[in-house]
């Protein structure tokens, strides 16, 4: 509704974007209208627009804007726009063309606000995503942008940049370590690149004799930061090869029979079998200290290669037993890591005498841009693989490298899980690592209320609701499906992107065929971090792939309910905050203070959150809270709110106690449990947690080393703190535990107790390792003995799972899980598993377990541990189940 006039600030400012082009004939504007105001669109294709006397200057054309009444249309605010329902409407004459807004979208643009004496009210620069997807997103999303390659051995490249004014592709001399990374220092040879004006998409098609030259492309466009005509040297954003540091986009052909390994085309997946289990690993750390892999591949690709390898044995080992996939942080092109080895630098660090030396962190931290260690969420480009994991980054060799390792963790027996993040990228701007931004200014990033580009996720974040975005986000996935074979890709931050993202990701992989594409896509794994923060927070713009909207779609999300309840309070809550793993009311630290009920009633209320998760978290599952109450997982409380269950099948959840994120698990132990408890015992209350994660319905999640006592020396955020505190040593011989105080970027704060923790508190030794790996070998053993462990539905667990633990005569640290209707061809009919989380064995006599004959699981008869299988029994007379002391007995029926 327009608005009468009254006083407001005066807004004239060109480096603000703060109305929005939504349509070819539609702006949304951000601010009322008098009914005497005039609107006015100006335009300037040499970017030389200005205020002079009060009046705007420099435009070639002005285009008088009506105010409409009925403000946005609702319908078209659900395609991303929700959050600016407040905006007004203004419409362009009839007479603007497609043509005509297409000629205009490719200069500057400002809409300015006069009053009835023509003095100018406001003026603000345009976000144009929306106007640019009405234009061209229908047709240039089904274009093949990127290279190809016919069958004569000529390469087509294909960019959409719609705003461009001029694309130009430079070929460049083939690099060496002593060239320049100035643009176009090397270049040798150009040519021009034609426009299509239905798609806004730049074509060129090169003689043969271009395919494997480094290229770079020229982009004349209108840049918003700088006000002006840019010419931008920038790579291609759908580059699957580059040279070293991202400096050039290298022109191959992804089906070219040389970067194929052997047997590449026959490969064969190794078999699941129900729900998958997952161990997260970073392909540096997998082999940097092996002393079995070849110094010049360790930290490489090829290292897994390497089948005698300490690292690929202890995979090996963990897929005969029933791993089913390895999840790898990210891969694609990192912003962050010098691709060549003689451009990085290690640091000299002596083993501290005093396990918190302040010294370690100084020294590692001083080189951290410079060594060879991140965890890779910095994206430059999606689609080509990493360089400095490369023995050679210069050459298409990293292309076959990725496709070595894929094929030797398949061929160990396990399916390959790709780390992507495409909720940000590392540059923006005119920045020399942002690419999308430099080819499309003000696109495929999202714009705050001012056009600056929102930052929630620690980086520039990425809009997935501009189909353009949306779409490479796609091909991506698509490209690492097909030319890389990868079987499953974890979404970092997922709740960033739209559901509806997903869903069309979903959707494209369930397509590809094993005959047509070589990969069977619906085979393909999806999961991801669906936290709901930032300013897309609580559906604000769009609906996100957070977790409860993601129920029914079969996609995954990570259950922090369980992990929280089970490692005590959240990662931003107290530091010794104790859970279920680290001694709640069983084993209370020195800074315990609640009194003993009240541990109790925490402990229990966290016990039904595990219970909940161990059932795959669905929202409609009937559990008995701790109150007597029967409550729905939906209507139980976490953090404060309720809606702790939200999924619609249990394989929609990835349970989990332990990631690459926050601290590790014995390393939380080693800060939360009382100082009294010895190694043994911080050990077995580790081996517990992995129990929780093997045994619960839905993806099973280990982060690598787990199984080994893994310790960063307390760090809680080990992104860059290099190899000295992201140490993996599969022999378990050396821990990272008392390496030194944590960086004091992410650690400072927690120093104090840190330093008591490192200097008091047992450090891992092999022996213990070794029997916490042999717990989980154990523990997917018996994942994979019965089905009873991969219910497929909702409707399956309710019927067949059953906790035992809630009845309040129980100690806290008990929780007991009954599954029945097991499939008698197995030999399995029921299984009961017993979490004792207390120092004490415990008996339990519940009227309501099935009868038996109950008997400890084969696997655990045999079991390494000769607590459990000397101490864990069942006794007919009394229907009695003997467990000892913080461990897990599984009995079967």
């Amino acid at each position: 509704m327009l608005s009468p006039s009254h006083p407001r600030e005066i807004t004239i400012r060109l480096d603000h974007a703060r109305a929005h082009w939504l349509t070819r004939d539609l702006i949304a504007w951000p601010d009322w209208i008098a009914r005497d105001h005039v609107l006015t669109l100006h335009a300037s294709a040499t970017g030389a627009l200005a205020v002079e006397d009060g009046a705007v200057v420099g435009a070639d054309r002005t285009v008088t804007l009506q105010a409409e009444p009925g403000g946005l249309d609702p319908a078209l605010l659900d395609h991303g726009w929700r959050h600016i329902a407040h905006y007004r409407a203004l419409r362009l004459p009839s007479e603007e063309t497609p043509e005509s807004v297409a000629e205009l979208l490719r200069g500057e643009i400002a809409v300015a606000c006069t009053d009835a004496d023509g003095r100018l009210v406001e003026l603000t620069g345009v976000q144009l995503p929306g106007v640019l997807d009405d234009l061209y997103a229908d047709a240039a999303s089904k274009a093949r942008l990127g290279t190809t390659v016919d069958g004569h051995g000529q390469p087509t490249l294909r960019v959409w940049a719609p705003t461009a004014r001029q694309v130009t592709l430079h070929r460049c001399a083939r690099p060496t370590p002593e060239d320049p990374l100035a643009p176009l220092a090397d270049a040798v040879e150009a040519v021009a690149l034609r426009r299509d004006d239905a798609t806004g998409v730049w074509e060129v098609t090169l003689a043969a004799g271009w395919l494997g030259a480094p290229v770079v492309l020229e982009v004349t466009v209108f840049s918003p930061q700088t006000g002006g005509i840019v010419r931008n040297v920038v790579t291609d954003p759908y580059s699957v090869a580059l040279t070293a540091d991202g400096a050039h986009t290298l022109l191959i052909d992804p089906d070219d029979p040389a970067l194929a390994p052997e047997g590449w085309d026959e490969l064969a997946k190794p078999a699941t079998g129900g729900s998958p289990s997952v161990y997260e690993l970073h392909i540096r750390d997998h082999s940097i200290h092996d002393d079995r892999v070849p110094a010049t591949d360790r930290g490489t690709y090829r290292a897994f290669t390497h089948g005698d390898s300490r690292g690929m044995r202890h995979l090996t080992e963990l897929a005969q037993a029933g791993l089913t996939h390895v999840h790898l942080l990210p891969c694609n092109d990192i912003a962050t890591i010098p691709d060549r080895a003689e451009d990085r630098v290690t640091p000299d660090i002596a083993w501290p005498d005093d396990p918190a030396s302040e010294e370690p962190q100084r020294l590692q931290q001083a080189v951290r841009d410079r060594d060879g260690f991140n965890w890779g969420y910095d994206p430059r480009h999606f689609l080509a693989p990493e360089g400095s994991y490369a023995t050679d980054p210069d050459g298409p060799v990293r292309v076959r490298e990725v496709r070595e390792m894929v094929a030797a963790l398949n061929r160990a027996g396990l399916r390959v899980v790709l780390d992507v993040v495409f909720n940000h990228v590392h540059g923006s701007g005119q920045h020399a690592d942002s690419v999308l931004d430099r080819v499309v200014p003000g696109y495929y990033l999202r714009l705050d209320g001012l056009g600056h580009v929102e930052a929630s996720t620690c980086c520039p974040n990425t809009a997935a609701e501009h189909r353009m975005m949306e779409q490479l986000i796609v091909d991506a996935v698509v490209h690492w499906a097909r030319a890389h074979k990868v079987d499953g890709f974890r979404f970092d931050l997922m709740g960033h992107p739209p559901k509806q993202t997903l869903l069309r990701v979903r959707e494209a992989l369930d397509a590809l065929t094993l005959a047509e594409d070589g990969v069977d896509g619906s085979a393909i794994l999806l999961y991801g971090e669906g936290w709901d923060f930032g300013e897309v927070a609580g559906g604000r713009q769009f609906t996100q792939a957070t977790q409860r909207p993601m129920a029914g779609t079969g996609i995954a999300t990570f259950n922090d309910r369980l992990r929280d309840a089970a490692r005590g309070g959240t990662p931003f809550g107290p530091l010794r905050e104790q859970g279920f793993l680290t001694g709640l009311a069983t084993a209370p630290n020195e800074d315990e203070h609640r009194s003993p009920h009240h541990q109790r009633e925490q402990a229990r209320w966290d016990q039904t959150l595990i219970e909940l998760g161990l059932a795959g978290n669905l929202a409609d599952l009937a559990l008995t809270a701790p109150d007597g109450a029967t409550v729905r997982g939906a209507e139980l409380t976490y953090a404060g709110s309720s809606g702790a269950g939200y999924t619609a099948s249990p394989r929609e959840q990835v349970v989990y106690v332990e990631a690459h994120d926050n601290e590790t698990l014995f390393d939380l132990i080693q800060m939360r449990a009382p100082w009294r408890l010895t190694l043994e015992e911080r050990a077995r209350l580790a081996r517990l947690g992995l129990s929780l994660t093997a045994l619960a319905q839905g993806i099973a999640f280990f982060h690598a080393g787990s199984d080994l006592l893994r310790s960063k020396s307390l760090d809680r955020d080990s992104y860059a703190s290099g190899d000295w505190f992201n140490r993996l040593d599969w022999s378990g011989e050396v821990s990272a535990f008392g390496s030194g105080l944590p960086p004091a970027e992410s650690n400072a704060a927690r120093w104090p107790l840190q330093r008591a923790v490192l200097r008091r508190a047992p450090r891992p030794t092999a022996e213990q390792a070794a029997a916490t790996a042999a717990h989980l070998r154990e523990l997917l053993a018996i994942r994979r003995s019965t089905s009873l462990l991969h219910l497929p539905s909702a409707r399956a667990v309710r019927q067949q799972v059953r906790f035992h633990s809630s009845d309040r005569d129980l100690a806290p640290g008990l929780i007991v899980m009954e599954l029945s209707g097991g499939d008698p061809a197995e030999g399995i009919r029921g299984l009961l598993a017993v979490f004792n989380a207390h120092a004490d064995a415990t008996r339990v006599a519940e009227p309501g377990i099935a009868q038996g004959p109950w008997r400890l699981h084969p696997v655990q008869q045999g079991s390494a541990d000769a607590r459990v299988r000397q101490r864990s029994w069942h006794t007919a007379a009394d229907h009695a189940f003997h467990v000892p002391g913080r461990t897990t007995a599984v009995f079967v029926r």
